[in-house]
């Protein structure tokens, strides 16, 4: 090994065991998930971005495997394998390798191969406290390590499912932009097609597939579109499955016989994911919109601002925290609060950590029921180069 590369690796090791000492302190039992994961429960839950990132390959037994892309997933897997209810409250600290395919030139800050450095909570009642917990420790572990500048953002899917819940739209509709939030173009275009024309989402369908498309019955609709594939010689391959393109297209179909969106309810979501404010100004945003359009969405306002308070409590400076009512993290298993901690030397595009809730992602690796779970992660490498100033 390089003598360059060997200090390189001492000094991610050295952070790496810094942040995992602060964790382990304050109760976050330290564990080692595995690498190599079932495929399907990554494919499942991560979102389709990332699975076109995640390295997938078939073992000599036949069982599609992967690399794991993150560790919170191999986390919510080992906590299961324990306790296979998953009633039990736990708190796991962890230390390892991810990858991911990352497009040519993406540069040192999106090496394939990376280290994460994280914590996962898991059964905590208390959402905004756990909430404000992970933030402080994680930010507790940075500071440790060195890292002394540095900026917060803010996310809230939990308001943006309030906003849409309280919009006059069809439950579809709401389903879909919940989908492509985390894909900000998309979601813009989605919604003004919606507003504009939404019986174009069923051009380019072929007549004989949209004749027999109902969208009252998905289960025929799923045969349809086998039949049809197969008919046409036409192997469903790459990230979605059968299920899920019949799932698309009968939206489509349903869509074109649907009134268009109104531009009121357009016009409040378009100036709600446009919302970009200083964290402790935020909610009077959001609150004043709401009052503006005439909807309730009380409870979830309030739980952002007792989530603020409880972080501010546990010693978080809140002047260099921004909320971006667009930001819903990379991860698709998020369902509230989600949160990075950004460098002036990397960059919003390459943060040095994030994370948030996600409480529907042990139900969709194994367990009973939905668990409420918190996390986050340091991307241990980013972290090694902000602290030598954005060098690699």
């Amino acid at each position: 090994m390089p003598a360059e590369t060997a200090k390189q690796f001492e000094a991610l090791e050295a952070s790496a065991q810094t942040l995992l000492g602060v964790f382990t302190r304050v109760g976050y039992e330290a564990v080692s998930p595995a690498i190599i994961q079932p495929a399907d429960v990554f494919l499942d839950v991560i979102g389709e971005r990332l699975r076109a990132r995640t390295y997938v390959f078939t073992d000599p037994d036949g069982d599609e495997l992967c690399m794991r892309p993150d560790l919170t997933v191999p986390t919510c897997r080992l906590h299961i394998e324990r306790h296979p209810a998953a009633k039990v409250a736990a708190k796991y600290s962890y230390n390892g390798p991810a990858f991911r395919f990352q497009p040519e030139g993406s540069g040192r800050a999106h090496p394939r191969e990376f280290r994460q450095t994280g914590i996962e909570a898991f059964g905590g009642l208390d959402r905004e406290h756990a909430e404000a917990e992970i933030v402080a420790t994680v930010l507790s572990g940075l500071e440790a390590a060195g890292l002394s500048t540095y900026a917060l953002r803010f996310g809230d899917l939990g308001l943006m499912r309030a906003i849409l819940h309280a919009a006059d739209i069809p439950e579809r509709w709401r389903q879909r932009l919940v989908h492509l939030f985390w894909h900000p173009d998309a979601f813009r275009a989605e919604l003004r097609r919606l507003t504009i024309e939404p019986e174009a989402a069923a051009g380019g369908i072929p007549g004989e597939l949209r004749s027999v498309l109902d969208p009252d019955d998905p289960e025929a609709a799923e045969r349809a579109v086998a039949d049809y594939l197969e008919a046409s010689g036409i192997e469903a391959i790459g990230v979605r499955s059968v299920a899920e393109i019949a799932e698309n297209l009968i939206g489509r179909v349903a869509d074109a016989r649907s009134e268009p969106l109104s531009a009121k309810t357009a016009q409040f979501i378009a100036s709600y994911v446009a919302i970009v404010a200083p964290a402790r100004a935020s909610a009077r945003r959001v609150r004043e919109l709401a009052t503006l359009m005439g909807i309730d969405i009380g409870a979830a306002i309030e739980a952002y601002e007792q989530r603020l308070e409880l972080i501010a409590s546990a010693g978080v400076d809140l002047d260099h925290a921004e909320f971006s009512a667009d930001f819903g993290r990379a991860l698709e298993y998020y369902t509230g609060f989600v949160f990075e901690v950004v460098t002036p030397c990397l960059g919003r595009k390459s943060p040095v950590a994030g994370g948030g809730r996600y409480d529907r992602l042990l139900k969709a690796v194994g367990a009973a029921n939905d668990v409420p779970a918190v996390g986050a992660a340091v991307h241990t490498d980013r972290l090694l180069s902000a602290l030598n100033g954005g060098a690699p």
